[in-house]
């Protein structure tokens, strides 16, 4: 099919198969602000989906095509997008495929929505989430403006979709999964990292690095690339490298620190020092992010105080280091994190800012393959804790994989107070924690459903003391 080809000016309806994913309902609250007829099809009802509803997108939650809103059945006025997470069984994929509708990957239709504007895209196995929301919210925040399509829910937005009608530019977030950033035409891109992951579908590093490179190779000539310096990617861009605490990069982020309860840190800026800027969201990792943000904004003209004032407001992202509850005795963050490298980053962050303090971690592992490939460096960093709370690996796409169990990989963890537990169980465990515990719940699947219930049993912790 030829992107170019496609108007999408032709219809007024788009039906979403995989609608309650978080990329997916970005392009359908597009969609409806544009007042199209929104409707889709997901597996589970969760909070993204009721608050897609209540903004008027129609969902059902049964693989049924009796279900499909009329509104939905004419080829001519219909658009149909699916993610590659959707099963070719499909019925509903199956029913759009042999009937004559015109039918898109989500990435696609990323594609084709930003051949008419200036694409910011952020790419990376990590980091790209966080540091495409704070581009966003930057460029929001000054006389730029933005569109983006983002891969969380920002706080700041309280959304996925940022619209503006009067910009040029395009922030979007490039998915390596899949090699769906491929489908994109980046005037200038950020990429954070490409360390190994998604070794289901590239199979090595070597062919996952292949694929960073020819999406580097998208990178309009009359754009730049921000890139984590010692990446072994070229560009015929302009390159601009950025890092933490390494003077050979254009952009370095130094004394990362505390102070007047505040998370401040210093960035060189190629011959300029930026002494104390406020972030709004902790952590070693989105001190990182936050560089490169300023190393792209900057190339973008914004000017030293622009940035200086968004960063003080900005948020985060949900799940992305989200300070949940906090007192004198806990503190409970959840975060998105579902490799090695990024358990890593979280750790490192959580004991810069709570040396001392004993840490539970709560973690659900993310697809069998991954913890087949990972398995040695998830049990590296987990072991770091003081203790760990495993629950069953979240299957998501997989079957399951002989031999791969979170009780394997528990049996490779060091750490002294350990076990593998059920979502029913964990509440019991926490209630034998001691003040002062950093509590964790981590990972990509459904571990997040335990979100409300822990921070509901440490409230209600605090009013009994009372």
């Amino acid at each position: 099919m030829n992107l170019k080809s496609i108007d999408i000016n032709s219809y007024n309806s788009a039906y979403f198969i995989g609608v309650g994913g978080i990329g997916m309902s970005a392009l359908a609250r597009y969609f409806v602000s544009l007042g199209w007829k929104v409707a889709g099809f997901d597996k589970t009802e969760t909070p993204l989906t009721k608050d897609l509803e209540n903004e008027g997108v129609e969902i059902h939650f049964e693989d049924n095509t009796s279900f499909i809103p009329s509104s939905c059945l004419d080829p001519s006025s219909t658009l149909v997008v699916y993610t590659p997470a959707i099963s070719n069984t499909n019925k509903e994929l199956q029913f759009y495929k042999a009937s004559d509708f015109t039918l898109l990957k989500r990435s696609e239709l990323l594609g084709v929505l930003t051949q008419s504007s200036k694409g910011l895209c952020v790419a990376g196995t990590h980091g790209k989430t966080t540091t495409s929301t704070l581009l966003a919210y930057v460029l929001n925040e000054s006389q730029l403006k933005c569109n983006a399509f983002l891969g969380g829910i920002s706080s700041n937005f309280n959304s996925n979709l940022v619209t503006s009608a009067n910009s040029d530019f395009t922030v979007i977030e490039a998915d390596e999964f899949d090699r769906s950033f491929l489908q994109l035409s980046p005037y200038a891109s950020i990429i954070t990292s490409t360390d190994s992951d998604h070794l289901d579908i590239y199979g090595d590093a070597d062919v996952m690095l292949e694929g960073f490179q020819k999406y580097a190779d998208l990178i309009d000539e009359e754009g730049f690339l921000i890139l984590k310096k010692g990446l072994q990617i070229n560009s015929k861009a302009n390159t601009i490298t950025y890092a933490v605490e390494d003077e050979a990069a254009d952009y370095s982020v130094f004394n990362i620190r505390f102070e007047d309860e505040k998370f401040v840190f210093d960035v060189k800026c190629k011959s300029q020092l930026w002494q104390k800027i406020e972030f709004g969201l902790p952590g070693i990792h989105n001190a990182e992010n936050a560089v490169a943000c300023i190393a792209f904004c900057l190339e973008l003209g914004l000017t030293e105080n622009e940035i200086r004032s968004a960063f003080k407001s900005f948020k985060g992202v949900r799940r992305r280091f989200e300070y949940l509850f906090t007192s004198k005795e806990n503190v409970f963050i959840d975060d998105y994190a579902h490799h090695p490298t990024e358990i890593k980053a979280l750790l490192d962050s959580v004991k810069l800012l709570y040396p001392n303090r004993k840490i539970t971690l709560i973690f659900q592992p993310h697809l069998f393959s991954r913890t087949r490939d990972f398995m040695e460096d998830f049990a590296n960093e987990l072991s770091r804790v003081d203790e760990l709370l495993l629950l069953p690996i979240y299957p998501a796409r997989e079957e399951p994989i002989e031999g791969i169990t979170s009780e394997a990989l528990l049996s490779k963890i060091k750490c002294l107070k350990k076990g593998v537990f059920d979502f029913d169980k964990v509440l019991s465990e926490l209630k034998n924690n001691e003040e002062g515990t950093i509590i964790l719940t981590v990972g990509a699947g459904s571990v997040d459903k335990l979100r409300n219930p822990i921070k509901e049993m440490l409230e209600l912790n605090i009013k009994e003391e009372f």
